[in-house]
């Protein structure tokens, strides 16, 4: 199997970005209603995240895949780790664990008022 050229792209997104977030289409304009549900949990919580829109490229959809051995997009990543998909994302956030997490991991969050 040859190795995809996206993949050093991807981890180089990864390292620039303390919460980078793959997705179909942008934060805007989601290409799907998992991805869009993910920059809402994110925009909620007033996380400051980077995208990149796998729907511009093939190598790049492909690679985000393989690049985690996770077969779904959305992708979320925090300082270089591996979060999880919407279902994952979705189920921690209702937990509270979403904020917990990004808040140990240094995020900056909006103050909430609840």
């Amino acid at each position: 199997m040859s190795e995809n050229p996206a993949l050093a792209e991807i981890q180089s997104k990864i390292d620039a970005n303390p919460v980078m977030l793959f997705m179909k289409g942008t934060p805007q304009f989601p290409q799907c209603g998992f991805s869009s549900v993910v920059v809402q949990i994110l925009d909620y919580l007033g996380a400051d995240f980077d995208t990149a829109n796998v729907l511009e490229s093939d190598e790049l959809r492909q690679g985000v895949k393989e690049f985690s051995d996770w077969p779904t997009i959305p992708q979320l990543y925090v300082k270089g780790e591996f979060v999880g998909g919407c279902d994952i994302v979705r189920e921690m956030f209702e937990s509270g664990e979403l904020r917990s997490y990004l808040e140990e991991k240094g995020v900056k969050l909006a103050e909430t008022t609840a």
